[in-house]
């Protein structure tokens, strides 16, 4: 089987991934060949966003499985990549339906088809998710986006980014504002790079511009992707997203959340539940990359908190954009419902 998308390549025994930390300003790829690897590549961030975190996940352990004939080994390496992010389920999801084809019928073949179902399906949902959305996009509209959530989030065409795409390809003459997105600005780094591959129309600003462009430009509306939804439709996305979503109330402003069904955490009641991750000091404290390191803080003496993600409750959403159909707050309570 031969998977080539915009974020992987899995063909000849081989996966290789984009590493993400260097983009926009160098396309270079990794290979993952062991779990070991496929672990640091996505807790140093070569590999990110929530849907393809779990399909990445699945393809590597698929390569694992073709060298290793226990299932209990097996079952030990994908737990092991289970805890790589803690916040990110469709990386549980993931792992967890390989480690139930194991228990079933143990085989590389069995494994692999499906990890090759868990890609195929990201990308129909993606397709979807995009359907849908796009017809909350009118002619001439204006979006705000959070972070980074196409192509090099998933395996299709992205969730809110995804939307956002969708909507261009139909005309609807959009603009987009891209929030840079700190402490890791992966909007400034990957979504404008995202977006300068789709024609899109954007201006860059950085986080804390958002009041001022929704007070005193044209927002119709604000997008963003998802990590993990709760079951009351709380869900947790990069850290800023809450702040967006009490901007929107007060100006008025449409706030929606995109997410395939496998973003959903169907043991998780509230918002409340969800585990977030705290990430290293160093990446509020400074700038560092394959183009160097900045420092504007002192190392030491300086005290710092760093959580990755944030959670907004769900009485702040306009709607959640599923694979299935939008969601509003009427009938977000039947989320459960989504599995059919």
């Amino acid at each position: 089987m031969s998977i080539e998308t915009l974020s992987l390549k899995y063909k000849n025994s081989k996966l290789l991934l984009l590493d993400q930390t260097v983009l926009p300003f160098e396309e270079s790829w990794v290979e993952a060949k062991t779990p070991e690897d496929m672990y640091n590549i996505i807790k140093t961030l070569k590999v990110r966003g929530a849907p393809l975190i779990g399909v990445t996940a699945a393809l590597s352990l698929s390569l694992y499985a073709k060298e290793e004939a226990s299932s209990e080994l097996f079952k030990s390496k994908a737990m092991y990549l289970r805890e790589s992010r803690p916040t990110a389920v469709n990386l549980m999801v993931a792992i967890d339906r390989l480690i139930a084809v194991a228990d079933k019928d143990y085989s590389f073949e069995n494994i692999e088809a499906e990890a090759i179902k868990i890609f195929q399906e990201d990308v129909n949902l993606c397709e979807q998710i995009s359907i849908h959305g796009a017809k909350l996009i009118n002619e001439g509209d204006v979006i705000l986006t959070h972070c980074n959530t196409g192509g090099l989030a998933t395996a299709g065409m992205g969730t809110a980014l995804g939307v956002i795409h969708k909507a261009h390809t139909q005309k609807k003459n959009i603009h987009v504002y891209v929030d840079e997105t700190r402490p890791l600005l992966q909007g400034g780094r990957l979504t404008t790079w995202e977006l300068d591959k789709l024609k899109v129309p954007y201006n860059l600003i950085c986080d804390n511009m958002a009041g001022f462009v929704m007070k005193t430009k044209k927002v119709d509306k604000v997008i963003v992707g998802a990590d993990r939804i709760a079951l009351n439709g709380d869900f947790a996305n990069k850290i800023g997203t809450y702040s967006l979503a009490v901007l929107c109330q007060y100006h008025g402003i449409d706030f929606y959340v995109a997410a395939p069904y496998t973003t959903i955490d169907f043991d998780c009641e509230t918002g409340d539940s969800i585990p977030i991750e705290q990430r290293q000091p160093f990446e509020l404290k400074g700038v560092r990359g394959h183009y160097g390191q900045v420092q504007w803080a002192k190392k030491e003496g300086v005290s710092s908190c760093n959580p990755a993600f944030d959670v907004t409750p769900a009485e702040l959403v306009t709607g959640w954009i599923f694979d299935n159909g939008v969601y509003n707050k009427d009938n977000i309570k039947n989320i459960k419902d989504i599995l059919g």
